[in-house]
């Protein structure tokens, strides 16, 4: 029973999220864009918005009811973290456990740290050099006044 009601939420659900986005780029073309129309244009263009926001408002209640079936027979459900329900395969395909995330996260906060590490010499060694530059560009300014003097 509870594969033939996840069955049909699926496609119930893929169903009405199709039905909300296929009629999505007509929709846009719908909405006023600032240009004047005739009386006539006008008021068909308006009943065909009007007529298409009473549906999508159909079809967002549909969902709304798929959305409350589900919540409510997975009321009595123990929830199942996230990490559990997807399969995480590593390059060699074994399944991956606790142990390798942890050390993996330990690892990446680690590389972290010692590139944060390097950026703050890298910085520290962009400043020096800078302030060797000004120096000189100071040094050669101070030695062609001098020289522009002695000419």
């Amino acid at each position: 029973r509870a594969g033939s009601f996840t069955g049909s939420v699926s496609r119930a659900t893929a169903d009405g999220c199709m039905s909300l986005l296929f009629p999505a780029p007509d929709f846009k073309t719908r909405l006023p864009n600032g240009v004047t129309y005739h009386t006539g244009t006008y008021q068909d263009r308006l009943g065909k918005l009007q007529e298409h926001l009473r549906q999508l408002s159909i079809l967002f209640r549909k969902l709304r009811l798929v959305y409350d079936k589900c919540n409510e027979n997975c009321a009595g459900l123990d929830p199942i973290p996230i990490e559990q329900l997807i399969p995480y395969v590593e390059e060699d395909g074994s399944k991956h456990d606790d142990r390798g995330a942890a050390s993996q996260l330990l690892f990446a906060s680690e590389e972290r740290r010692e590139i944060m590490e390097v950026n703050k010499k890298l910085k520290q060694k962009n400043q020096q050099l800078k302030q060797i530059m000004d120096q000189l560009r100071n040094l050669i300014w101070d030695i062609n006044s001098m020289l522009a003097m002695r000419n």
